[in-house]
């Protein structure tokens, strides 16, 4: 779609905390289009009806935990890695398109804070559309990749469609990067962490793909422990522009999206 005006919207479990409106707000204006953007927090019973809105009404609407892997049941087709990781994150309403720009942002953040992946052992906590997205993401990227989520059944399916190895218990440690990508430690668990300062024994980095708060329990942790931390504020930002490159049939650009990451930064900070 080529147009100076917008509509977009979000949709999750809890998006009332989620910085998605005003990133993707600036980003777009920063492209002379105006932007109107809605947030839908609802429980799984109303997802259908909000589902369908969006569908009707929207130019496009990005998806959130838990319901990245429902919306494939809603749209028409699923391009790129949203078909290869089986999770989607954006859709163009119109064409009823499904995408992931997960992947991309996730990788884009770890590039920008100097953060190596490949060769690296990683895991991943976590295996819903976040988790799947990231493990993919990264077994791309050259990491050896391994994925925890309690549910064995849904492990294993995962760890088969994705190449990935199943890590049994994450307390074990012996992994060079740890990767949050359960929402434990956010809205109603803030505080939590998923897992104890055992599980960072070897490690030398910390991922939470959490942002709000910024320094997660499980970030804190880490850092107790030595390790460098990260958290997802600027994955948030990435995949939100190769969304709106996406809405807007912009050819997407690691520098340009980077230096809009620094002008939002600067502009949050006034």
């Amino acid at each position: 779609m080529n147009r100076q005006k917008i509509r977009l919207g979000l949709v999750g479990k809890d998006v009332s905390k989620s910085l998605s409106g005003q990133m993707h707000t600036f980003i777009l204006n920063a492209w002379g289009i105006e932007c109107a953007y809605e947030s839908f927090s609802i429980p799984q019973e109303e997802f259908d009806g909000v589902a369908r809105r969006l569908l009707g009404d929207f130019d496009g609407f990005n998806i959130t935990i838990p319901y990245k892997r429902d919306i494939m049941g809603y749209v028409n087709e699923m391009v790129g890695d949203a078909f290869d990781f089986g999770a989607v994150n954006t859709v163009v309403s119109e064409k009823g398109v499904g995408y992931n720009t997960d992947g991309v942002g996730f990788l884009l953040m770890l590039r920008a804070a100097g953060l190596e992946v490949e060769d690296k052992k990683v895991l991943v906590l976590g295996g819903g559309g976040s988790g799947r997205s990231s493990a993919a993401a990264l077994k791309k990227a050259g990491a050896k990749v391994s994925v925890y989520q309690r549910r064995k059944d849904k492990l294993s399916e995962l760890c088969n469609e994705l190449g990935v190895q199943a890590a049994q218990d994450p307390e074990e440690g012996g992994y060079d990067i740890l990767i949050n990508c359960t929402g434990v430690g956010m809205h109603d668990s803030e505080g939590v962490s998923p897992v104890t300062e055992k599980a960072f024994a070897g490690a030398s980095w910390a991922v939470d793909l959490i942002y709000e708060p910024q320094q997660s329990a499980f970030l804190q942790l880490a850092k107790g422990e030595g390790l460098n931390t990260l958290n997802g504020e600027a994955m948030l930002f990435y995949q939100a522009y190769f969304a709106d490159c996406i809405y807007v049939n912009k050819t997407p650009s690691d520098e340009e999206a980077k230096a809009l990451y620094e002008n939002y930064k600067k502009e949050e900070r006034l």
